[in-house]
């Protein structure tokens, strides 16, 4: 039972790290998961449990507010930079449309979409410009955000595994 664990664990942290990139996967809360289930494993030796049991709790508080904070960058990237709604939605929009063009439509779909919801809603061009900018780098944020989170995680969950 403890090597499906460790196996189910793993798969979920590689699937968080993969959701830290995709915006359609919640990577660190499926990748917290993934380091829960060593918890449950003669792996985690009975003297380390209680250092373990305070790592995950740290992770799901850091999980909670990466999550969080995670809807709320790319706005504040687009509002900073001068964007209205039309370019929020429109880069929420442009992320969706994105993930059928690979990582290349991750890059450029919140950008696009912001742009192009601010041309939409009659700003010229460099304000729209300036807007998709601001969407990008938030979205560019989250990422490393969630990917740093996830990545550590699995830091954790391998070192203690190997203990």
């Amino acid at each position: 039972m403890d090597i499906l664990l460790v196996i189910l664990g793993i798969l979920l942290l590689l699937t968080g790290i993969v959701g830290s990139i995709l915006p359609v996967i919640p990577g660190p809360p499926i990748g917290f998961v993934g380091m829960l289930m060593l918890r449950f494993t003669r792996f985690v030796e009975p003297e380390q449990l209680d250092r373990y049991s305070d790592l995950l709790w740290i992770f799901a508080v850091v999980t909670i507010i990466v999550t969080v904070l995670d809807y709320f960058v790319p706005v504040w990237g687009t509002k900073k930079f001068g964007g209205s709604k039309a370019g929020t939605w429109g880069a929420a929009i442009g992320i969706v449309i994105g993930l059928f063009f690979g990582p290349i439509g991750l890059i450029l779909g919140p950008f696009l979409g912001a742009f192009t919801g601010e041309m939409i809603a009659g700003k010229d061009q460099k304000s729209s410009l300036k807007a998709g900018f601001g969407s990008l780098i938030g979205f560019l944020f989250g990422v490393a955000m969630k990917l740093s989170v996830s990545v550590l995680m699995c830091y954790y969950f391998f070192s203690e595994l190997v203990r």
